[in-house]
């Protein structure tokens, strides 16, 4: 029987349970994961975080290899045990972990870079919690038709990769976000090969106050289901409302999710665009697991 102490933590309401294995000698299974996750059974989480160093997990080759100074690899999984590439709240309440527990330095001014499944990602202290560097985003084009349940009509989505894959979609007004049906899988035609995370977004109005863009999000994560916030669709959601504003709209955005809200960024670089994501990261308790 493993025994693990784990830390629960959130960013704007989207929770993880979190655990240090810095050798990688704890194994578990999907199915262990999913009932850690369960919020009946289990400690109850979106996903389950584990802080290993790179050099003990075979995906944190990529990283070392991308940057020797990524100490720390975020091997992510979602509530039902499914791997997954990226999650943008989820590195942030990581950070506060590794810093918290003496395990990494942040100073102020400072970087913290992290290994992910989709590369190494730089995370800075700010003035809300933490800001983390997302890199370069790209557009998949297309509109593939989202139906959810209490929308009287399929909408069209844009499909967006901020390192795992978003749908995104307009509503026309709050009533139909706050209407949505999301407890049921939204269903999107063509189905994406490797699933999506579906955004419906709604703009504020005005959309833009002060040289910065204003909306509203909900979200059904992939593997998950409704979470209260999802850092990597708040990023999806702004670039998606930026592509439709068009010329002129802004390049930061106040982004409202049910758990809080968190900024965007859109910022250039030598090797493209990027993306940051900003906001609280809070740990709330800690605990001991048995796990047979």
């Amino acid at each position: 029987m493993a025994t693990i102490h784990f830390t629960k933590g959130h960013g704007t309401g989207n929770d993880f349970v979190l655990f240090a294995d810095p050798d990688g000698v704890v194994d578990l299974t999907a199915a262990q994961i999913a009932a850690i996750c369960d919020r009946h059974f289990g400690v109850g989480a979106n996903g389950l975080l584990r802080a290993v160093r790179s050099n003990s997990i075979p995906e944190g080759a990529a990283a070392l290899a991308e940057d020797p100074y990524a100490e720390w690899f975020m091997d992510y999984h979602n509530a039902d045990g499914s791997v997954a590439e990226m999650c943008g709240n989820g590195i942030r309440v990581f950070a506060r972990y590794l810093t918290e527990n003496g395990l990494a330095e942040l100073e102020p001014g400072g970087t913290l870079p992290i290994g992910t499944r989709n590369g190494v990602r730089d995370v800075q202290r700010n003035a809300t919690g933490f800001q983390a560097d997302l890199g370069r985003w790209s557009l998949e084009g297309g509109e593939p038709l989202v139906r959810a349940k209490e929308l009287p009509v399929a909408r069209p989505g844009l499909g967006i990769s901020v390192g795992n894959p978003h749908v995104v979609v307009a509503l026309a007004s709050d009533q139909e976000l706050d209407g949505a049906d999301l407890t049921f899988i939204p269903i999107v035609e063509p189905a994406p090969e490797h699933g999506a995370n579906i955004e419906f977004v709604v703009a504020a109005d005005p959309l833009v106050k002060d040289g910065v863009g204003h909306i509203r999000m909900r979200v059904h994560e992939r593997g998950s289901g409704e979470t209260l916030s999802c850092g990597t669709g708040a990023v999806a959601a702004a670039l998606a409302t930026r592509h439709w504003a068009g010329a002129g709209a802004p390049h930061q955005w106040k982004v409202d999710v049910p758990g809080g809200t968190v900024g965007v960024r859109m910022f250039p670089t030598e090797d493209g665009e990027h993306v940051s994501l900003s906001g609280p990261a809070e740990l709330v308790y800690e605990g001991t697991l048995e796990l047979s």
